[in-house]
């Protein structure tokens, strides 16, 4: 053939950290990433050093900083990420100057008091002790927000940097309860830690030590001064110490506003359950069923689409852990609201069969259990695939690396093949920041809360979804 040439397929531009042939991915879209996956914790293929290194790099690249003003109050405020949403305002506040919009986004960035005090310290640690105006203002408006106990509850008194410092620092609009917390005439917050330590404090013997506890715990959770978050943490413990709170704690468990309003991660409900499965206490059973309930509601916006539809769940080394846990539960919320087939891979893939009628958090153990934590092939994906279907979602940190190829050419031969030509679901669970089909073929998603399934839905029929949620937050 001298004239006649083949239509020229899509090549792999960049190498991922795991060795593999991949794809690089827009700004933005690696931006939005990592901003609703990393923690700036460590991870398998990256230190949280290197991804503060990587993110601070992507700000100060991006020449639309009023987009990745907005990514941040999307991470805070709609996904509950609170560290990147800190180093993003502290990044803006050293590098946009004069714009009316910053002080409005310093304000709205700041969902309870220690975010101001977060995002000051990262500013302080990185660029030293002058405040630019906007941030100054833009904290103080945040701080005028909160009430007596919510200032109480974080003033971090023993910080390097606590709330009255950033008060004294910021000089916000004067309310009666930032005066207070100045002054030193603010109440302690009875929080479920000061509860205990005064517990601890009065009790005479072991004997009064627990029924201090077990007052303790019925109180904060009869007047619903415990937390959403503070009750997953401590589910165990409320079951031993308090058995009569427990109605009442299983109640909260199941409320939705509550649920909504904590920005609760969805893979914090396995590690209550994992921990109250260990314990074999009383009621234990009654709490497994309200946390899985819990689940449910949490993750109620788990589109329907209509067809068929295969969701791949990567099962890798590089998985173990947080990704999975979050991959696993999406994938059981999306089998069990759809006509679904889930495939499991790593080196190799393979159909998995599971009962709709099992709980969501019992599916996702099952397939965490079944996990090779092995290498990652997205080849074997489309190898193993024995039918056609309308999309595929694929779950992974998009690391593949087993024969260094993408799965672009296995793809079209399996669409060939199967005489199909599916959506593909490009589901980014850790941002690294490499895909493994080039962008512009895949919807692509990223984040692990609630909000991620919600533009699941919407990028059916928008594939760019995702970036257009974030760019339509008012700022």
């Amino acid at each position: 053939m001298k004239f006649n040439f083949l239509k020229k397929r899509p090549r792999a531009d960049t190498l991922n950290l795991a060795g593999g042939e991949a794809f690089t991915e827009s700004a933005k879209l690696e931006l939005a990433s990592i901003m609703l996956t990393s923690m700036l914790k460590d991870e398998h293929y990256r230190s949280g050093d290197v991804t503060t290194v990587r993110l601070r790099q992507l700000i100060s690249a991006h020449a639309d900083k009023r987009f990745v003003a907005k990514a941040a109050l999307y991470a805070r405020k709609q996904a509950g990420m609170r560290s990147v949403s800190h180093l993003t305002a502290a990044e803006l506040a050293k590098s946009v100057k004069g714009e009316s919009w910053t002080a409005r986004f310093y304000d709205r960035v700041v969902h309870r008091p220690d975010d101001a005090i977060e995002i000051l310290a990262c500013y302080r640690g990185a660029y030293g002790k002058v405040i630019p105006n906007s941030l100054k203002k833009g904290l103080g408006r945040a701080l005028a927000r909160f009430d007596e106990y919510q200032l109480a509850k974080y003033r971090k008194d023993n910080a390097d940097l606590s709330l009255v410092d950033v008060v004294n620092l910021v000089h916000p609009p004067a309310t009666e309860a930032l005066g207070k917390l100045v002054k030193g005439t603010l109440a302690a917050a009875e929080t479920w830690e000061t509860k205990l330590t005064q517990a601890g404090a009065a009790a005479q013997g072991e004997d009064d030590l627990a029924e201090l506890k077990r007052e303790a715990w019925s109180e904060l959770i009869r007047t619903r001064k415990l937390g959403y978050f503070a009750l997953l943490r401590n589910l165990r413990n409320v079951l031993e110490s308090a058995p009569e709170a427990v109605d009442q704690a299983l109640a909260m468990l199941r409320d939705e506003n509550l649920i909504r309003k904590s920005l609760v991660l969805p893979f914090r409900f396995q590690t209550a359950l994992d921990a109250v499965q260990a314990s074999h206490l009383p009621r234990a059973a009654d709490a497994l069923a309200a946390l899985s309930d819990a689940v449910d509601i949490s993750l109620a916006n788990v589109p329907s689409f209509p067809g068929r539809t295969l969701v791949a769940l990567d099962g890798s080394g590089s998985m173990v852990g947080r990704p999975l846990q979050i991959g696993s539960l999406f994938a059981a919320t999306l089998l069990k609201a759809n006509d679904a087939d889930v495939i499991l891979f790593s080196n190799n893939a393979k159909y998995v069969t599971l009962n709709k009628r099992d709980s969501t958090l019992s599916l996702a153990k099952w397939l965490q259990g079944q996990a090779q934590s092995a290498g990652t092939d997205f080849n074997s994906i489309f190898q193993c695939a024995d039918r056609a279907y309308d999309r595929v979602i694929i779950l992974s940190d998009m690391q593949g690396w087993v024969g260094h190829h993408t799965p672009v050419e296995t793809f079209r031969r399996w669409k060939e093949r199967h005489d199909c030509d599916p959506k593909v679901f490009s589901f980014d669970l850790t941002g690294y920041g490499s895909l493994q089909f080039p962008e512009r073929q895949v919807c692509c998603l990223a984040g692990f809360s609630d909000k991620t399934l919600e533009t699941l839905h919407l990028l059916d029929s928008d594939p760019g979804a995702l970036i257009h949620t974030i760019e339509a937050v008012e700022l």
